[in-house]
């Protein structure tokens, strides 16, 4: 750029070439930003390189999960995380309202596979591919799936219900440890292989809860329990009853401490899956009681003893082989074990039967050494086959649940990684084949399908180049002439079969595929595949054999007659059996094969996963040697490009994850035109809904083309106000197109659309909340106004009530009062004119008594007739003056009342406000007889004076107080 500032801008491309070059290097050297990035789609520019440093980066952060469009990629760690697999962080995507905005995670997988088998109307069963290398963590990821939806879909509503979901899940949650035991094994990549693959089927009721599973295996590796590869082991379950059994068991089963076993190699290894107890707790939890498990420990034990019969060659090839010293005790004690006779088991093992002629004459013939051997190790592989097979049966009965108690289900697959070794053979070549399978199952499923729709709809979209592998599954399974169909002719034909014949017949017949590759320097016959992962060299040697699986007849027969319980059930006698051992060589129907039996399986299997919808998580193994914290770009790089990543991260970016039909995308978001000022009028019209619902297809279009153009003027505000910035990888140049039948977007255009829905929504609400508020205060209003009008009533009336009831009571109380006054002057008055007659009549009737002087006569006789005018005086009232009281005192005096100067009397006045009264000094003691008022406190006066009277009750006369007249 400077030298274009200074005129010098004739650059050659490789130098613009070169800065390029180097402006991606700077930017691929910050990896700063680069952990940040939890989808890879956000990348740019999306290569190889770039995907392959963010994924670097993020590891070294401990961070193992990252998107890729529509999958996940696992990185595995190689150490135990702490709280990254807890219960605790289950529930958390579980409970979150958007799991995608949490950190990428297998449980956001198992979020949306179990919303979306809550959520739709339909229920449409879900289905998760677990795929990647051996040791790229596959089966812990299946196993950590598990536990999640044990928990999250065993929410019962009863203590009854309760105790049956913990059941269900108990059981599910121990099949794992048990088919790991009798199915995995230590290899050279992983020391917990899965040497078969399952098909796991969590079945969910109508309320999504999960009532039961159910599992399905292929293509167990059975070949593995008398043939190990170097640095190899033998299944899991061979080391745990060797190094977790009990003295007694010991002695039971044969197995003495430092004893050795030539199909056990590298038992001095000790690896996490050795736990004996924790297989034989989960057994006892899957319905297989302590009896069952020492007879399936037995029936391990004696093939363990099997494997030690060594054979060596005869001097007579007519003669039987013979058996070394240790081969003996060998024998004796498989025998015993399997409960077999030990003479019929070695003539089993040396000698062959043969059936010729139409009358199906038999013939006995002696065994070499080379068929010996093969005969043991095709025995052992036989009962550790039945073995598996009933194991997975009891299994399923045990957790499997009743067809008409669920719906729908969620499935697991956990199949074996693709797998290149420098020794492949039939194995090998099926393993890689399933993976091919799913492999063009998602390419099928997403990057073609995706891209063809958007061609059928008519949008504009430059189709994305990917790595299609239908050529590679033409060469292995292709017809008429295929791979699997030549190795199925030589194994029909009766003739001995060659491993360079068939390396010829392969080249000659295959040589026009460009997925069929040559190793001229290889000097055992073989032929190359190349496959989307990477090359792979088979070894035709022993191919047709294995694929054959020849049982011979007398080795079942000799197993049906074992005395063992177990060994009864997995091998019962069955007479059609026994017709069809002996059928015309005319008439005889070809076997199947081993081939033929996994393609069959694998076919049913791709058929269960295309009516579900899928979701896919990518394993990557960050390195070989599964250390932690070690990121070895080469072996990541070729995995990325073995699984098609970088295209997937392609088509998910510049592609449309988003499909809604037409009539749904108008119902949810045609509310946004609030949004629109233009539009606002036409949202608002009452008709508008009608005449949307009797609108013609052509019309309906048109008001699809006006609503996206709605939509598109809107965005800009809606950008303005989304929660998340718009990133380069996300704004395409459409990010929302109009299909044929579809509207097509992308996750930022739904995230948009979403929150401007949010937006009007709670604008409508807002508007609803203050209506109804409003509403709320104005009947508040009137409730409260009404409210106090009443009280005010109520409060007037009580207190109307209480007036009266006191008026009543004064008026009761001042009627008794004025009764009572009137009866004690009445009575005072009685008595004190009773006294004065007999006061009168003593003075005039004694004779005897000397006569009293005149003055004394006549103050007695004004004391006498004084005292009732005191008394009236003291009880009339305050104001009487002038003529009344007058009255009163000539009454008293018995004055004539018309001369008023004769006589004069002096009363006692008092100008101070209190009650006048005329005091009557009597002679000799006076008795006053009182009564007690029926009324409360009426004898006590509130205000006492020295000037009134206390009561009625109480008169006090005062002796030898003088009285003026």
């Amino acid at each position: 750029m400077l030298q274009q500032l200074n005129g010098h801008s004739s650059s050659s491309p490789d130098q613009s070439r070169v800065s390029l070059r180097e402006d991606i290097q700077e930017f691929l050297s910050g990896e700063a930003p680069l952990h940040q990035l939890d989808d890879l789609t956000k990348v740019n520019p999306v290569t190889l390189e770039t995907v392959l440093r963010c994924l670097q980066a993020r590891y070294m952060v401990d961070t193992f999960y990252t998107n890729a469009g529509c999958t996940l990629v696992a990185l595995n760690p190689f150490k135990p995380v702490p709280g990254l697999y807890s219960p605790e962080m289950m529930r958390e995507y579980h409970a979150a309202s958007q799991p995608q905005k949490l950190k990428p995670h297998i449980f956001t997988v198992g979020e949306q596979t179990y919303r979306n088998v809550k959520s739709l109307i339909e229920p449409v069963n879900q289905s998760i591919v677990v795929s990647g290398e051996s040791g790229a963590g596959k089966t812990w990821t299946s196993r950590c799936l598990m536990k999640f939806y044990a928990v999250v879909a065993t929410s019962p509503t009863s203590w009854e219900n309760h105790k049956i979901a913990e059941r269900i899940e108990q059981r599910i949650l121990n099949s794992n440890p048990v088919m790991e035991a009798f199915g995995n094994a230590c290899t050279l990549r992983n020391d917990n292989s899965s040497r078969f693959g399952k098909f796991i089927q969590l079945q969910l009721n109508r309320a999504q809860q999960m009532t039961g599973a159910a599992v399905q295996t292929y293509l167990l590796e059975k070949t593995r329990v008398a043939c190990q590869a170097s640095s190899e082991r033998n299944f899991h379950i061979f080391y745990q009853i060797c190094k977790g059994a009990s003295e007694e068991e010991r002695v039971q089963w044969h197995l003495p401490k430092g004893s050795t076993f030539s199909w056990l190699p590298n038992p001095e290894r000790t690896l996490e899956e050795d736990c004996f107890e924790v297989t034989r707790e989960a057994m006892l939890h899957l319905g297989i009681d302590t009896r069952t498990q020492n007879n399936i420990f037995k029936v391990l034990a004696g093939l363990l003893h099997l494997g030690n019969v060594q054979f060596a060659d005869s001097e007579d090839e007519a003669q039987p082989c013979q058996l070394t010293e240790e081969a003996k005790c060998s024998v004796r004690t498989s025998a015993s074990l399997l409960q077999l006779p030990e003479d019929m088991l070695l003539e089993t093992l040396r000698i062959r039967t043969i059936r010729a002629g139409r009358q199906q004459q038999v013939f006995r013939k002696a065994c070499s050494r080379a068929e010996c051997d093969t005969r043991r190790d095709c025995l052992a592989k036989l009962v550790y086959a039945r073995l598996f097979d009933w194991m997975v049966l009891v299994i399923n009965s045990s957790i499997y649940a009743d067809p008409d108690s669920w719906t729908t289900f969620i499935g697991l697959l956990d199949v074996y990684g693709f797998e290149s070794f420098p020794d492949n053979s039939l194995e090998q070549l099926c393993i890689n084949y399933a993976n091919e399978k799913l492999q063009q199952h998602f390419v099928a499923h997403y990057l073609r399908a995706q891209q063809e729709e958007y061609a059928v709809e008519g949008l504009e979209w430059s189709f994305v180049n990917y790595q299609d592998n239908q050529t590679c599954l033409d060469l292995i399974e292709g017809s008429p002439i295929s791979i699997c169909s030549l190795i199925n002719e030589e194994c029909r034909l009766n003739r001995p079969s060659s491993a360079a014949q068939l390396q010829t017949r392969i080249e000659s017949a295959l040589a026009g595929s460009p997925c069929l590759g040559h190793n001229k320097l290889s000097r055992e016959p073989s032929f190359v595949v190349v496959h989307f992962a990477g090359p792979v060299r088979y070894h035709t040697a022993g191919l047709v054999e294995k694929n054959k699986d020849p049982v011979p007849p007398e080795l079942t027969g000799l197993l049906q007659q074992s005395q063992h319980s177990l060994l009864t059930v997995l091998f019962p006698t069955d007479p059609k059996e026994k017709t069809q051992e002996k059928p015309s060589g005319q008439n005889r129907t070809p076997a199947l094969t081993v081939v033929s039996k996994f393609k069959a399986s694998l076919e049913q299997l791709l058929r269960i996963l295309q009516n579900t919808t899928p979701h896919y998580i990518r394993c990557i193994k960050p390195n070989s040697q599964g250390q932690p914290q070690s990121f070895l770009q080469e072996e990541v790089l070729s995995q990325l490009e073995a699984c098609g990543l970088v295209e997937t991260i392609h088509i998910s970016a510049a592609g449309f994850p988003i499909r809604v039909s037409h009539q749904n995308f108008m119902e949810r978001y045609e509310l946004l035109r609030r949004l629109c000022p233009r539009a606002s009028s036409s949202f608002h019209n009452p008709y508008s809904a009608k005449e949307h619902s009797e609108q013609p297809p052509q019309g309906e279009a048109a008001t699809l083309q006006t609503l996206l153009q709605d939509l598109l003027h809107i965005l800009p505000a809606l950008t303005g106000t989304a929660a998340t910035p718009v990133d380069s990888a996300e704004c395409t140049p459409a990010p929302l197109q109009c299909g044929r039948t579809k509207v097509f977007m992308t996750d930022f255009m739904l995230e948009l659309l979403e929150n401007g829905r949010t937006q009007v929504l709670e604008q409508c609400a807002r508007c609803i909340q203050c209506g109804w508020r409003q509403h709320q205060h104005r009947k508040q209003k009137r409730q409260r106004r009404a409210a106090t009008l009443i009280q005010a009533a109520v409060r007037s009336w009580l207190t109307r009530k209480h007036i009266q009831r006191l008026h009543t009571a004064a008026t009761v109380i001042k009627h008794a009062w004025q009764k009572w006054r009137i009866r004690m002057a009445f009575l005072a008055s009685k008595e004190l004119d009773g006294l004065e007659e007999k006061h009168f009549s003593q003075a005039h009737g004694s004779p005897n008594s000397s006569p009293l002087p005149p003055m004394q006569t006549r103050l007695l006789g004004a004391i006498i007739r004084l005292w009732p005018l005191g008394l009236v005086l003291a009880n009339a009232a305050v104001g009487i003056h002038s003529f009344q009281r007058k009255l009163v005192v000539h009454a008293c005096l018995q004055l004539p009342s018309g001369s008023s100067s004769s006589s004069s009397v002096q009363t006692a006045q008092q100008d101070q406000a209190g009650v006048r009264s005329i005091r009557a000094l009597p002679q000799g003691s006076i008795r006053f007889h009182c009564r007690k008022s029926p009324l409360r406190y009426a004898d006590t006066c509130p205000e006492p004076s020295p000037f009134s009277v206390t009561g009625f009750n109480q008169i006090l006369l005062e002796k030898h107080r003088p009285i003026h007249v």
